[in-house]
């Protein structure tokens, strides 16, 4: 599904820069171009422009306790006599002076960095024009002191060229969630430059009114999946020439093992979207959507569907009517049948990550009641059967044959609680648990609620999914 709401709220909650943020960057940025001006560093001055997420307008909230940061260029005339690293070093030894950014100021290979005690950072980059010809621009790299040609307004015109192809500001949109998804995962590798880049090669001109372009959830589909057929087409790495400055790779940073692990990312991830797209259940497709950009997509949405679950309000409650107090009472007195199964669907309950193997084996989970974790066993328990809170039950993931699993495989468990006890408790977990013995983990009972514990067989040579089990209801009363 593609839940506009949801994707609007998680944008501005959790996403975009918000405007208190942006308000600071603003404010910051006038006072170091007036700061700018004012030095006597050598060059003159001919004028300031944004560069980077920020004047692309992808800049995002940064991840709690990292600083967000933004580039200014400012652009001078060539001085006779300086070398590139004069202009860097220059240009940091007179800021790092001034009584307002009395260190704050850093220098690195081509500009002046001022940081705002964590909070934000400021790149402050020389940009020397007309040096050799009427329309040059060359940035400055100190490391090697040399020119470097640069094309950063037609760049930037480039990017919101194929942003208003793609229209609504979803190209703009789609790349902020790419970083941001990228920033919560941590497990792959693209520079912001290069990811917007990547991003707008896969807007033509022909898709001006594109149905594959109708709202921002299609767009992200559109996207991801032309990212991704130009991955697989490419194995190696790829060259990623500056759509503006043909002679600049922009991928000339990226290793052969980060970009194989970035392309393997986006084929996972595309498929992932794909499902979440396609998917038609609500509450399964957010939950969908949530193992494509973490928790805080639709978060409210999913603590609510958990809660609500035994809820017997007309026209959707699972406990009809008024018969039962909630599902715990509705299952104890007509038995496991009574158990919806829209429960494995409850938005929380985190979706599988692994990729799944072509071979695939029987689960069958056993369970057993226990006085404590380590503690005597007490009698083998049945799914749905009504328990008392207090105790522990160990279960046991087992081939067709009764029999564990070899070392080969390990066995992770999908351990769900719902209803309102856990969820005011904090507790509703739905997340994947190592086994303590190889394929066994025992659980205490704790809340009353209709509860569910799962086995997924994952094979460590290739970590592939190999199995995986029907729920076991665990019913505490």
């Amino acid at each position: 599904m593609k839940l506009h709401d949801f994707f609007k709220s998680f944008l501005e909650d959790h996403v975009n820069l918000n405007s208190t943020r942006l308000t600071l960057l603003e404010d910051s940025i006038v006072a170091v171009e007036n700061a700018v001006r004012a030095l006597s560093w050598g060059p003159k001055i001919v004028s300031f422009a944004p560069q980077g997420s920020w004047a692309h307008e992808t800049i995002i909230k940064p991840q709690s306790g990292q600083p967000f940061d933004a580039d200014l260029l400012v652009f001078v005339e060539a001085k006779e006599g300086w070398t590139p690293k004069d202009y860097v070093n220059n240009l940091v030894t007179e800021l790092a002076r001034l009584p307002a950014y009395e260190g704050k100021v850093r220098r690195f290979s081509h500009c002046a960095t001022i940081e705002y005690a964590g909070e934000r950072k400021i790149d402050v980059a020389p940009c020397v024009v007309n040096r050799l010809y009427d329309g040059q621009y060359e940035v400055c790299n100190r490391s090697t002191d040399e020119f470097e040609a640069s094309a950063p307004l037609e760049y930037t015109l480039w990017v919101k060229d194929k942003n208003g192809v793609a229209g609504g500001n979803d190209l703009k949109k789609v790349t902020r969630l790419l970083k941001y998804m990228r920033d919560i995962k941590g497990n792959f590798t693209c520079p912001s430059f290069l990811l917007t880049t990547l991003m707008g090669l896969q807007v033509y001109e022909s898709d001006r009114g594109s149905a594959e372009f109708a709202d921002l959830t299609t767009t992200l589909k559109t996207l991801v999946g032309r990212l991704d057929d130009w991955l697989q087409a490419r194995p190696n790495v790829p060259t990623v020439p500056n759509p503006k400055l043909l002679q600049e790779d922009q991928a000339i940073g990226w290793g052969q093992s980060q970009y194989s692990n970035f392309r393997d990312k986006i084929n996972l991830y595309r498929g992932w979207i794909d499902e979440a797209y396609a998917e038609n259940d609500r509450d399964e497709s957010i939950g969908k959507w949530q193992r494509v950009f973490g928790d805080n997509f639709a978060a409210g949405e999913a603590k609510r569907a958990a809660e609500a679950v035994s809820e017997s309000a007309t026209g959707g409650g699972l406990v009809r009517d008024g018969h039962f107090r909630d599902l715990v009472e509705k299952v104890k007195a007509l038995g496991p049948a009574a158990v919806p199964a829209t429960l494995r669907r409850l938005p929380h309950v985190r979706r599988p990550t692994w990729r799944r193997g072509s071979d695939q084996y029987t689960v069958k989970i056993t369970a057993e009641l226990r006085t404590g974790k380590y503690g005597g066993a007490l009698r083998p328990v049945r799914s749905a059967e009504p328990l008392q809170a207090g105790h522990w039950v160990s279960f046991t993931a087992e081939n067709s044959m009764g029999v564990r699993f070899s070392d080969d495989y390990k066995v992770e468990w999908r351990v769900t609680n719902t209803d309102k006890v856990a969820a005011r408790a904090g507790a509703l977990r739905g997340e994947f648990y190592s086994s303590d013995d190889r394929s066994a983990r025992s659980e205490q009972l704790s809340y009353r609620g209709v509860h569910f514990v799962e086995a997924f067989l994952v094979r460590k040579r290739d970590n592939r999914l190999v199995g995986q089990s029907e729920p076991f209801y665990v019913v505490i009363e």
